[in-house]
């Protein structure tokens, strides 16, 4: 994928220097009857109007990440006698996005085409929300293409649409479709491309948007800078990342995480967790993804007692309960360090049912440590991994490899027989190597690339210099094709 061609990237030196929440689980549902709804109610039966009617859709005051979800309430106006206008629809459709109620948001994309009001501007941009949050990238084009009229909001919300269903490098093409279209970017559209630059690991896209922002004048607001230092922390520039927090005006608690969670993916512990004593010191309160971020940088710097010690505080000093994702976690720190026994009686102590993932990350300790493995814990993670999830590819390959790792082929080729006959199929790897101003995409298996036969002969040349220089562990090309 080769990045537009007007894009100019700033080649900022740096000096040399050392990607999702997790799923935060079942919230509770707010109650549909918000204030305005009660306003409504003690409103007089005579005369009625429609103007106080879409205040029952309009989002209500919510805790964090408690989304309002109504789109109930369209119908019972129809049954009082009063008809919606283009007014009414995007409050419902936004509704439908919150929940992901697909079906109802279809029924009321085909009223809106009925009663003449698909061609609003507002309408069209909620309902690419609605497609967007369902992962219906194509009609979200689709409505896109069909607008008469565009506004900035509809060029950042089929941007949000493409990242949000990880088409980022159809994003980046967009960008230049919205520049060729005389649109500049506003601080939304810098938070988009940020995150897009973030997972594509492309540093040198990220740079260029940073500069954009520099050259645009605009401040770093909490939500920019957040981004900002995100995209630098997931494309492993630390150095700039810690820059750009340090100049923060403000942060907030996600600005914290992410930076400690740079840290963390770089094998940094020492200073992530310095961080996060600099941030108890603060105004800013830790919530259960900064301990999250703590427990990760524990595991990948070895430290069991410290992360025992933050475990207990985020439980009795900050009152947060643990959730699947600590449990996780701390199975993890025990697994890396090769404590499978004391991985499994933690296990066996989580106040509820652990789920695959935590039988998963056992497992994959026993394969790192199976010298070390005498209670027989892998037989015991394997039976409860297969147990919850018995359709799921990733988990065959995992005991397939352990088995060849140890020799025992006829296990090896009896647990790809069971994939075989079940229809199981490895998903591919991927990765990405940024050259120049091009992206290139690896994919497992596949040699479309152009200069394939140029990077065998490399890896060639690589393995007989390796041989030279008497190191043992050289795989050979013809054992890498048999992988691939």
């Amino acid at each position: 994928m080769r990045l537009p061609p007007e894009l100019v990237f700033l080649d900022v030196p740096a000096p040399p220097g050392p990607g999702p929440h997790p799923n935060p689980g079942p919230l509770p549902r707010p109650s549909p009857h918000g204030p305005a709804h009660q306003a409504l109610l003690h409103l007089p039966l005579r005369p009625l109007t429609l103007r106080p009617l879409p205040l029952i859709l309009r989002p209500q005051p919510q805790p964090p990440l408690l989304q309002p979800c109504n789109p109930r309430t369209e119908p019972r106006m129809r049954r009082a006698g009063i008809e919606p206008n283009e007014l009414t629809y995007p409050f419902v459709l936004k509704a439908c996005a919150h929940s992901s109620a697909f079906g109802l948001g279809k029924q009321i994309h085909c009223d809106c085409v009925k009663r003449g009001f698909h061609d609003v501007v507002f309408v069209q941009n909620a309902l690419m929300l609605l497609y967007g949050s369902c992962g219906l990238v194509y009609e979200v084009c689709m409505v896109f293409d069909e607008m008469p009229l565009r506004t900035m909001v509809s060029w950042n919300t089929i941007l949000t649409a493409h990242v949000d269903n990880s088409f980022h490098e159809e994003a980046i093409g967009l960008l230049r479709q919205m520049r060729s279209d005389l649109f500049e970017p506003n601080e939304t559209t810098f938070v988009v491309l940020l995150s897009a630059a973030a997972v594509l690991g492309s540093l040198r896209f990220g740079k260029w948007v940073h500069g954009q922002i520099i050259s645009w004048g605009i401040d770093l607001s909490v939500q920019l800078g957040t981004a900002v230092v995100n995209m630098y922390a997931k494309c492993g520039d630390l150095y700039f990342a810690t820059r750009v927090f340090e100049r923060m005006r403000a942060r907030n608690v996600c600005t914290w995480n992410v930076m400690i969670l740079g840290y963390a993916h770089y094998g940094s512990g020492k200073e992530a967790l310095e961080l996060f004593s600099q941030m108890k010191t603060s105004s800013i309160r830790p919530n259960y993804v900064t301990f999250l971020t703590v427990l990760s940088a524990c595991s990948h710097s070895g430290l069991i007692n410290e992360g025992f010690e933050f475990f207990d505080e985020m439980v009795n000093v900050h009152s947060i309960e643990p959730r699947m994702t600590h449990y996780c976690a701390m199975v993890d720190i025990l697994g890396r360090k090769g404590l499978l026994l004391e991985a499994y009686e933690f296990i066996n102590q989580i106040p509820i049912d652990p789920d695959a993932v935590v039988w998963r990350t056992l497992l994959s300790a026993c394969q790192l440590h199976a010298d070390k493995d005498v209670h027989g814990i892998v037989e015991m993670a394997r039976r409860e991994l297969l147990e919850l999830e018995p359709k799921r590819s990733d988990n065959y390959v995992i005991i397939a490899n352990m088995f060849s790792e140890v020799g025992s082929w006829d296990e090896a080729a009896r647990v790809r027989k069971i994939m075989k006959d079940e229809g199981l199929k490895k998903v591919a790897g991927e990765s990405c190597v940024e050259v120049g101003k091009s992206i290139n995409r690896f994919v497992c298996g596949g040699d479309a690339n152009d200069d394939c036969g140029f990077v065998y002969d490399l890896l060639d040349g690589l393995s007989l210099n390796m041989k030279t220089i008497g190191f043992k562990d050289v795989i050979s090309l013809q054992h890498l094709e048999h992988r691939l």
